[in-house]
């Protein structure tokens, strides 16, 4: 089961992460997401647990939780929705303005 931790203090490490989740049971994977540019915690991350029960225990028991001064959010992961790309529509480009052969300009 996936999962989601949101609201994490930005210092939060991977390692801490996985003590956290692993009093509730065994972990695959945990995953704090590092923004790229800054190479900052983007404050959240997400947690593999194996099995269901132990998965929703960890929600159960960790959601709300306060965790080094900020109360945890512990939910099922989402799958990711797809992205659109291109900022929608547009047409085909345009050419620019009108141009007149000969009379715009004094008369070329």
């Amino acid at each position: 089961m996936k999962l989601y931790v949101g609201n994490l203090p930005f210092n939060t490490t991977d390692q801490q992460l996985h003590e956290l989740f692993s009093t509730k049971g065994a972990v695959s994977s945990a995953q704090v997401l590092i923004d790229r540019e800054t190479g900052r915690s983007r404050g959240f991350g997400f947690v593999e647990m194996p099995d269901q029960n132990e998965g929703r225990s960890a929600i159960e028991g960790l959601n709300g939780h306060q965790f080094n001064g900020r109360p945890l959010v512990v939910n099922e992961a989402r799958p990711k929705e797809p992205r659109s790309f291109g900022g929608g529509g547009g047409g085909g480009g345009g050419g620019g303005g009108y141009r007149e052969r000969g009379g715009g300009r004094g008369g070329w």
